[in-house]
């Protein structure tokens, strides 16, 4: 549920926030336009393009929606809206191509109505309803996708599109603290179900960029990557058992701490992205709150070195919560180094003993790699964790300073996979090049960053950050010419099209041709018995 506002006196009550429809963050959040002019400033003396011409934001009442095509029966008429404001919020995601779409008020099939049911009853009556005229379904949680998993399908084929809001299940309905797991309904935002959490000393430690406004349900069917860089470092680790509700009726899984009792139902359902059904609450390992942290930042001369130091790391056996590099431009652009060396975050935690130990022990292989002591202003006896602060400031900043640029004309977006540590290299050295050369070709001038955002004994998730400048009304025809380089790259090199961004609509592509056959054909099957009208999330993951 969303966030009160502070009452500013006598008066009815407070007011609820709402979050922008355009792009991240509540719409009082939104930069005044002389801020969005500074940070335009600022990114094109950083950069050296973009900025030139700010442009504001759209309001709902500059909309222009289709007419709704759907209209539900009068006693499901509760349980959905038609609003121009909750239809826009609802027709797109969080992605680069998202919010250049809705900037520029580009919403040429939102979806028809938006449903809002407050339990599973709820839920199963609008996927029967849906079913019965031929409309088509998409799940929402947060609405923070970057893949295109959240879009309503166009053409023809169904009568209309309901997005499906979860946000009425929203609570942590059961804490085992035996067990350590809690039973938390889909629409809870990560950060709520932390709050509700708190008071049993436990946490669930998930925090992906979009931490904010994602969802544990919408983390569940993504496959979300989270706060740990090594170890645990995606929701899967943390489920126990799932719920959902499908067109064919209930599905859940029975709760244990491991079994080896054939395939996993629950692994079917997580990463399934809606397509198989609505998740509605799963039980997930929780932990004690963390009371010891320690860290360390190193520099390097260059992001192959920092690589190496970071696998050793990992090989050795320590997993630390945090080992995350950043190249010298992303460390620059960050302010946690001058751009001249790349940095390595390193840092532990725990809830029961301390962890300077093994925080000496990861230092020990960070310096025999390379590597010297740095705080991000290039002073080696500095505080060990100012360039720590500086990243994860511009980390949890970087979705509200997107906005910005869009504003001011200037494409960003970000691209990321895995690859096995043999082939990391040289995957690594190719996707720059690409990413770079194609980014050039299609914007003039181009800076790609590059950082490790999780690492593996056997391998790295690299995560690619490309800027240019935009050409107005050719946005999205950009993008994808970039994607589409950087797409068949990571192919040919045997990676993977995403490491925890999901597939959505805007991986199709390459997931279709990564993912095995007869696989697809096993998982369409599965689609068939639970979804047989095929209404759920048409097009993503399958048809």
């Amino acid at each position: 549920m969303s966030d009160p506002q502070s009452p500013a006196g006598p008066g009815p009550g407070p007011a609820p926030r709402r979050r922008k429809f355009w792009g991240w963050g509540y719409e009082d959040e939104q930069p005044s336009r002389a801020d969005v002019l500074a940070i335009a400033a600022q990114a094109r003396a950083t950069l050296g393009f973009g900025g030139e011409r700010v442009l504001d934001p759209p309001s709902v009442a500059d909309l222009r929606l289709p007419d709704p095509r759907l209209a539900p029966p009068a006693s499901l008429a509760p349980l959905f809206t038609a609003s121009p404001y909750e239809r826009a919020a609802h027709a797109y995601g969080k992605s680069y191509r998202d919010v250049v779409r809705a900037f520029h008020g580009e919403f040429p099939h939102p979806p028809d109505l938006v449903a809002l049911p407050g339990d599973e009853d709820g839920i199963a009556a609008v996927l029967e309803w849906c079913a019965h005229v031929g409309a088509a379904v998409v799940p929402y949680g947060g609405g923070t996708s970057v893949v295109g998993g959240v879009e309503p399908p166009a053409g023809e084929r169904f009568a209309g599109t309901v997005s499906l809001d979860l946000r009425g299940l929203d609570r942590v309905r059961e804490v085992d603290t035996a067990s350590s797991a809690a039973l938390v309904q889909a629409g809870a935002l990560l950060p709520e179900a932390d709050r509700q959490l708190r008071g049993h000393g436990l946490t669930l430690r998930h925090y992906p960029q979009s931490y904010r406004f994602a969802t544990v349900g919408g983390s569940i069917v993504t496959r979300a990557g989270g706060h740990y860089a090594t170890g645990r470092t995606h929701l899967d680790d943390f489920v126990q058992s799932v719920r959902a509700v499908t067109p064919a009726g209930l599905w859940e899984s029975r709760r244990l701490p491991a079994s080896g009792a054939g395939p996993s139902p629950d692994r079917l359902m997580i990463g399934s992205e809606g397509v198989l059904g609505v998740v509605t609450e799963a039980w997930l390992r929780v932990q004690d709150r963390p009371r010891f942290k320690v860290s360390a930042t190193f520099a390097y001369p260059d992001f192959t070195a920092g690589a190496r130091a970071a696998r050793a790391i990992v090989r050795s056996g320590l997993q630390p919560a945090n080992c995350r590099l950043l190249d010298p431009d992303e460390a620059r652009l960050n302010q946690a180094g001058d751009g001249k060396e790349a940095v390595l975050i390193v840092g532990f935690e725990s809830a029961h003993h301390p962890q300077d130990g093994l925080l000496d022990q990861a230092a020990g292989l960070a310096l025999a790699h390379g590597g010297r002591r740095h705080d991000g202003s290039g002073d080696p006896a500095g505080p060990a964790t100012a360039a720590e602060k500086q990243w994860r400031d511009g980390f949890q900043a970087a979705p509200y300073l997107r906005d910005a640029l869009v504003a001011a004309g200037i494409l960003v977006e970000t691209f990321e996979t895995a690859v096995t540590w043999d082939r990391f290299e040289e995957l690594d050295a190719e996707l720059h090049r690409t990413a770079r050369r194609a980014a050039a070709s299609v914007c003039g001038a181009a800076a790609v960053h590059r950082r490790l955002t999780h690492v593996y004994p056997d391998g790295a998730a690299l995560y690619f950050t490309v800027l240019g400048p935009a050409r107005r009304g050719s946005e999205l025809r950009q993008w994808d010419d970039i994607k589409t380089a950087v797409g068949e790259a990571l192919l040919a090199g045997g990676a993977t099209i995403t490491h925890h961004h999901a597939v959505g609509r805007d991986h199709r592509p390459w997931y279709d041709r990564q993912r095995p056959d007869l696989f697809a054909r096993a998982l369409g099957a599965v689609k068939a018995e639970l979804d047989p009208e095929g209404i759920l999330n048409p097009g993503v993951l399958l048809g």
